[in-house]
């Protein structure tokens, strides 16, 4: 069985993020969607925030499964006995960047390989972060996330503008 992982933080998760795990899907037997901790990061939701919204937007791939995890991800793929990390490639800039981690995975790991998927241009601008800067805004992300996600951010920050 080939299983592959498709890490990130999903804060939130977006389309571009499901055009890739999709994808994904299509190619390998099983797909994990590993959803980091990345406390560095400072997530706007929590992890089990984002593995539940993670997992409620797959939920129509059956050979997906949602999981949250800290640590190092190569430890964490070969504990799921998965040998393929999927990654999603926009620009030159996340090049450079999953370029860089997918050689230190490669140090850390040399039995598990770095595959990437490069997103269709109509997903190449969009971001995690950037959905998030327009929802803290007030601006409707409906066509950049599913119809949960957008609700769950504009509950997010009207909690936050009213110090909830």
């Amino acid at each position: 069985m080939k299983r592959a992982i498709t890490p990130g933080t999903f804060d939130p998760i977006t389309h571009g993020h499901l055009d890739v795990i999709t994808r994904a899907s299509q190619l390998m037997d099983e797909v994990i969607v590993a959803v980091a901790a990345s406390p560095g990061k400072n997530p706007l939701f929590s992890l089990e925030e984002r593995a539940d919204l993670a997992r409620r937007a797959t939920a129509h791939l059956p050979n997906v499964s949602v999981e949250p995890f800290e640590g190092l991800l190569v430890d964490f793929a070969r504990s799921r006995d998965a040998r393929v990390l999927i990654k999603g490639l926009r620009a030159i800039t996340d090049f450079e960047y999953e370029f860089q981690m997918a050689a230190l995975n490669y140090e850390l790991g040399k039995d598990i390989e770095t595959v990437f998927i490069m997103s269709p241009p109509q997903y190449m601008y969009l971001s995690s972060s950037i959905v998030r800067e327009l929802a803290s805004l007030n601006s409707p992300v409906d066509q950049f996330v599913a119809p949960f996600v957008a609700k769950a951010l504009q509950e997010k920050y009207a909690g936050l503008r009213s110090g909830c």
